[in-house]
């Protein structure tokens, strides 16, 4: 069964591995740990968008670090960029103070692109007969119109959701979104579990590229 990944960056980064020790992950490894031995995967796709690193100088050479690292060692997968929008606006205060201004004017940055582009990349890929299965990695209900057009007008397709679980007490609270587990045919869950037991190596082999010290 030709099999293509999709995988969310960041909505998997900020549910699966951020705090975590697990950011140095081997995604196919992951897919071919949660995924039956029929799969063979044709392609993994990767959305994201660069980092700026105003908060943190270190961020974007971390993220281009793992980048390169996917890059080297997995030879099916391709990174597609998105990029970020920051912009001021007004948003209301919680609890503002009697006779004091109920607003304040703040900046909101987001990442724009990825999910709008894995939603059209799984679409035309089934129009190409690119897969014989979609799996996606993300838990945006954003992409649930994508994965129930693939089902409508590709009947003979599969589509697979790996949905990302945090650890700890937050897993209790944690659940795949409605929107698209009622369009998916499968659903794994990715949880500390298999993140530990899909690191790549410290140093890639082959390469100069080394795990980022702060990870």
């Amino acid at each position: 069964m030709r099999t293509a990944i999709y995988i969310d960056g960041f909505n998997f980064y900020y549910r699966a591995v951020r705090g975590t020790p697990y950011k140095w992950l081997d995604v196919k490894k992951v897919c071919q740990q949660l995924l039956r031995p029929e799969h063979q995967i044709v392609a993994i796709k990767y959305y994201t968008a660069p980092v700026s690193g105003k908060r943190d100088p270190g961020q974007p050479i971390r993220q281009q670090t793992y980048l390169r690292a996917l890059r080297a060692t997995i030879p099916e997968l391709v990174v597609h960029n998105g990029h970020f929008l920051t912009h001021e606006i007004s948003a209301p205060l919680a609890h503002p103070a009697p006779g004091k201004p109920a607003t304040v004017r703040v900046l909101k940055t987001e990442e724009k692109g990825s999910d709008v582009n894995l939603a059209v990349h799984m679409l035309n890929d089934a129009w190409l007969d690119a897969y014989d299965c979609a799996v996606i990695i993300s838990n945006d209900s954003d992409l649930a119109e994508a994965m129930r057009l693939v089902r409508e007008h590709h009947p003979a397709k599969k589509i697979g959701l790996i949905f990302p679980r945090p650890g700890g007490a937050a897993a209790r609270f944690a659940h795949p979104s409605r929107e698209l587990t009622q369009h998916a045919h499968f659903v794994k869950h990715l949880g500390p579990g298999v993140l530990a037991a899909c690191q790549l190596p410290d140093q890639i082999p082959g390469t100069t590229i080394h795990k980022p010290a702060a990870w």
